[in-house]
């Protein structure tokens, strides 16, 4: 991948541009505004096409190919994030082709991490069943479990995005599912779990107290933030950036103040 031209190269604020499919990559965002805290950040959250999980890879290849244009010729972006993880199964190959003098991070399940955080050797891996089967998320754990004494406990955890795209993170039927899919991790010992889904932070209280005892939760937003301090250049901030929100479909205004700490004006647009 080629490095970027700074699309404002007198200004040294860039201007990084996120999507998902819904509230899920506000998580990302708001590690990325702790670690670049001057940068301009716009995000798109796709809600028209949500859940991203449910759809076909060509569908969200195409879905995602859409946003990158409408951030790259239109708001004139010096960074691409895709804060999704099925995203970034389905379509970071072809972002990079469509756009190679752009930087474009992609999301991955925190498997790295979570092999130096686990003492137990046991990991849980909770990601949408679009991520599980799709053929990076199996090439990355081949390549990193590969020669490691490892055993991972996979999770596909279908309608939980609706469930927190909704706010019925604490509803009863939310912390039925969440019982069902995390019991066999608590009764084997499961140490760490990666949260192999964007959306899956904001249930992270939830998910802490269904496993009963603690336990570490990997995300991946930190990740992403550092290496974009490393593509961009870490300037100082001589003022706190601004956040722009866009949507294209319903969201959950309430919900989005939650996660990023403040009221923001949200921008309703059609693609």
């Amino acid at each position: 991948m080629k490095k970027s031209k700074i699309q404002n190269p007198k200004s040294k604020t860039p201007k990084i541009c996120v999507f998902d499919s819904g509230l899920g990559g506000l998580t990302v965002v708001r590690s990325i505004r702790e670690r670049l805290p001057g940068a301009e950040i716009l995000y798109l959250a796709d809600t028209a096409h949500a859940p991203y999980g449910e759809k076909t890879h060509d569908e969200i290849r195409r879905y995602s190919l859409e946003i990158a244009r409408f951030f790259v010729e239109e708001q004139k972006a010096d960074a691409l994030v895709v804060a999704c993880n099925t995203a970034t199964s389905a379509a970071i190959a072809a972002l990079r082709e469509h756009y190679d003098d752009l930087p474009i991070v992609g999301t991955e399940p925190g498997i790295k991490p979570a092999l130096s955080e686990t003492r137990t050797g046991k990991i849980g891996v909770m990601a949408t069943p679009a991520t599980l089967a799709g053929e990076k998320y199996q090439t990355l754990v081949d390549r990193l479990c590969g020669t490691q004494e490892v055993e991972l406990f996979e999770q596909a955890c279908p309608g939980l995005v609706e469930r927190i795209e909704a706010g019925e993170i604490d509803a009863p039927e939310t912390r039925a599912m969440l019982e069902e899919w995390l019991a066999p991790m608590r009764s084997a010992g499961v140490d760490t779990i990666v949260l192999g889904c964007t959306h899956y932070p904001i249930a992270a209280e939830a998910i802490g107290q269904v496993m009963e005892v603690p336990v570490r939760l990997i995300e991946t937003g930190e990740a992403i933030a550092r290496r974009l301090a490393t593509l961009l250049g870490q300037q100082p901030a001589k003022e706190p950036g601004h956040l722009r929100i866009f949507a294209t479909g319903p969201i959950d205004e309430a919900a989005v103040e939650r996660i990023v700490g403040e009221k923001v004006v949200i921008d309703r647009i059609d693609r």
